[in-house]
């Protein structure tokens, strides 16, 4: 299974945005990313010029926004998180729909909520427009060490051997009446993902195994 077949994120399309070089959209997102951080949470017109900008480059690429709403249930932790520091925080309360939440509160919930969205969003139109061998190429490309472009790279070509293998899974404890799902069952589900952990790391040793007995010596053949 190469790189690019079970990449699911990628949206084939023909725009600039596709047709720019890896490398260049990985510092244009690592840019944007950091000056997203760095703004203050009261910057309410300046996170509103952010999103404009991220959605204008969705336009331009002609990924469709259903496409990218979908794949951010990825930013569920976050909103739930969020959700809970105007409750959890201390300062002053204000009244919102009847409940007594912290003022701070608010403003660090909107300001974790507002840079995860952003982020999220802008690295998922990275992810739909750039095939995974071209951001490896562009790691490559920005000296990052080959190690973790390695890592990398069989994270990516595995992954899919992987989820199939939890599916599976999930199909025979379903057969014999365990519902992943229900708390009951939790402990089993938990077994299961430690078993899957150890055929990964298993699997990860004879591969790397194979790859010694065809002359690997630390680096990958282009």
């Amino acid at each position: 299974m190469g790189a690019g077949h079970g990449h699911r994120l990628f949206f084939h399309e023909h725009s600039r945005i596709h047709r720019a070089p890896a490398h260049l959209k990985l510092l244009v997102l690592v840019g944007f990313m950091l000056l997203v951080v760095a703004t203050p949470h009261s910057w309410y017109p300046a996170y509103a010029a952010y999103l404009g900008v991220v959605l204008t480059v969705i336009l331009v690429s002609r990924v469709p926004v259903p496409y990218i709403v979908r794949r951010m249930v990825v930013e569920v932790p976050f909103v739930v998180f969020a959700l809970l520091i105007p409750f959890v925080a201390t300062g002053p309360r204000v009244d919102v729909l009847g409940m007594s939440v912290s003022e701070p509160g608010l403003l660090a919930a909107w300001g974790l909520l507002a840079k995860a969205t952003l982020g999220v969003m802008a690295s998922l139109t990275l992810a739909a427009t750039t095939e995974p061998v071209d951001l490896l190429r562009g790691l490559r490309t920005l000296r990052v060490p080959d190690l973790l472009v390695q890592i990398m790279s069989f994270m990516i070509r595995y992954l899919d051997v992987v989820t199939g293998e939890w599916s599976r899974m999930v199909v025979a404890m379903r057969s014999r009446g365990c519902e992943p799902r229900s708390p009951r069952h939790w402990p089993a589900m938990a077994k299961s993902l430690g078993a899957l952990f150890i055929r990964s790391f298993e699997r990860g040793e004879r591969v790397h195994l194979a790859m010694l007995s065809r002359g690997y010596t630390g680096s990958m053949p282009e």
